[in-house]
């Protein structure tokens, strides 16, 4: 190998390896799962992930109501499709 193919190979090793680690907590505060142990834990609760598209002006509604509460979107979209569903819509 050439020296400059070596230290491409290098390059995307270390950006590989960039990508899978995740985003900190704001400022670095708090602990930081990969990947795998974040889907362990959520198998765990029985959680999948489920898809969908929805129209612009919808999510967007979802977004600030979930900068409202403290669990997030996906506590918010569980807590709207529970209550949708047991409505009977």
């Amino acid at each position: 190998m050439k020296r400059t193919d070596l230290y491409k190979s290098l390059a995307s090793k270390i950006d590989r390896n960039m990508k899978q680690a995740g985003t900190p907590d704001r400022f670095g505060q708090g602990t930081v799962l990969d990947r795998k142990e974040q889907r362990k834990l959520d198998q765990a609760k029985g959680l999948i992930p489920f898809a969908v598209k929805l129209d612009a002006e919808l999510a967007e509604q979802l977004r600030t109501l979930a900068e409202s509460s403290e669990g997030g979107i996906n506590e918010v979209v569980d807590m709207l499709l529970r209550k949708g569903l047991a409505a009977g819509v």
